[in-house]
């Protein structure tokens, strides 16, 4: 009896995927619910689980192959065929070796026995295909991670966790070979296929820039009173919500104030109509060894402080460590992107389609700023709003901006929603 491994449900507005790698092949034994291959979608990586307990017996879809939802991916034996495959393997006779010379009988054995077990050995702790991807896009040591897999394989989720932890940074003039390095020729080459996600933001960052008039309008905003009321409250904001205190929750909470005065910011174009969101799912923006995702905490506008960050923290860690799901990433009406916590000093942030704004915020840094005829120095930070001029006026923008800043400057307004 065979048992078909299909293409899962990819989700809403998910048509196909590619096969990342196969982690058995064909011939191998599998467990029930044992992983046996990875699948690319344009938002997430999927893990494909054996459904039965038996033998690969046919690989239908090689490594890079596009598949469709339902399509074959491979095939089981189990039971009694699985079983007999297997018996059939164990009784194949091997292949007749010719007779040693007998002057060769004295040579030695040694490098003969051990080379076979250490390929044994290599084969069983063969690392996860993603993992081995990962850490060539690192340049990270296979040597400096700790895996977690049977057999101490090395999974995705443990290299994630050393680039997280900065403990397997490798310089690149460590990776030239020595001869390069000496002459002092050009660092190594080497090609990578580019994953499903990485095209997905290129063709996507480039549709937005190709189809909305994109404009972007800035201001700068002083966190002075922002700081201190984090400052006051962080601990016993923690204490009671289990939710540390960040800086995300007012501009979220802020953004949310200002698209209700400015509705057009939170709606987005289909065909010839205009459709305006009544609530808003905020996606922000997050940086994960991958590439960029963007995780949407739903109703944001109905969320406290303390679920807004518990919600932001929650979908950060699921970024990270590549677990979220397709729902998670899907239904924006609004986006945040932070390149201050990279050092960005002022950058354009690009639409996330089919949204028609996206809030950048940027470094916190402290700047000479005039007050009632003094200079006094005040930690500000420019923030940048980028628009589809298509629906959203200069106007709508610039006031959109000025209540973001006016909010954050006075957060007393948010308790007040106003």
């Amino acid at each position: 009896m065979s048992v078909d491994v299909r293409v899962p449900s990819l989700g809403e507005s998910v048509s196909e995927a590619s096969v990342g790698a196969w982690y058995k092949s064909m011939g191998d034994l599998v467990e029930t619910d044992e992983l046996i291959c990875e699948l690319e979608t344009d938002k997430v990586n999927l893990e494909i689980s054996a459904p039965a307990k038996g033998q690969l017996s046919e690989i239908l879809s090689p490594e890079g192959s596009t598949v469709l939802e339902g399509a074959l991916l491979a095939t089981i034996s189990t039971g009694a065929d699985a079983g007999a495959k297997s018996k059939a393997t164990a009784k194949k006779p091997a292949p007749a070796k010719p007779a040693a010379k007998k002057e060769a009988a004295v040579e030695p054995k040694m490098p003969a026995a051990v080379e076979p077990k250490s390929e044994a050995r290599a084969k069983d702790v063969e690392h996860a295909p993603s993992a081995r991807k990962l850490m060539a896009e690192h340049q990270i040591d296979p040597g400096t991670v700790q895996g977690t897999g049977r057999d101490q394989r090395i999974m995705k989720e443990d290299v994630q966790r050393a680039i997280e932890a900065s403990l397997v940074v490798v310089p690149v003039a460590a990776q030239r070979p020595p001869a390069a390095a000496a002459e002092g020729g050009p660092a190594e080459i080497e090609r990578i296929r580019m994953s499903r996600l990485r095209r997905t933001i290129a063709t996507r960052l480039k549709e937005a820039q190709n189809t909305a008039a994109m404009l972007t309008t800035y201001n700068e905003v002083d966190m002075t009173n922002v700081m201190k009321m984090r400052a006051d409250y962080k601990e016993a904001f923690e204490k009671k919500h289990g939710a540390r205190l960040g800086f995300m929750s007012f501009f979220v909470k802020a953004c949310c104030t200002a698209l209700m005065e400015v509705p057009e910011v939170n709606a987005e174009i289909d065909g010839t109509d205009i459709v305006y969101k009544r609530f808003v799912h905020m996606g922000i923006a997050v940086g994960t060894p991958n590439g960029l995702v963007v995780p949407v905490v739903r109703n944001a506008d109905r969320l406290t402080f303390a679920q807004v960050e518990t919600r932001i923290a929650e979908l950060g860690k699921m970024a990270r460590e590549g677990k979220l799901a397709l729902s998670d990433m899907q239904g924006g009406t609004f986006s945040i992107s932070n390149g201050g916590v990279y050092g960005s000093l002022m950058s354009s942030p690009i639409l996330n389609p089919p949204q028609s704004g996206i809030l950048g915020m940027h470094k916190i840094q402290e700047r000479p700023v005039a007050l009632d005829g003094k200079i006094e120095i005040r930690p500000m930070m420019y923030l940048a709003l980028s628009y589809d001029h298509r629906i959203v006026d200069g106007k709508g923008a610039v006031t959109f901006l000025v209540r973001v800043k006016e909010a954050i400057e006075d957060p007393r307004r948010l308790l007040m929603e106003i």
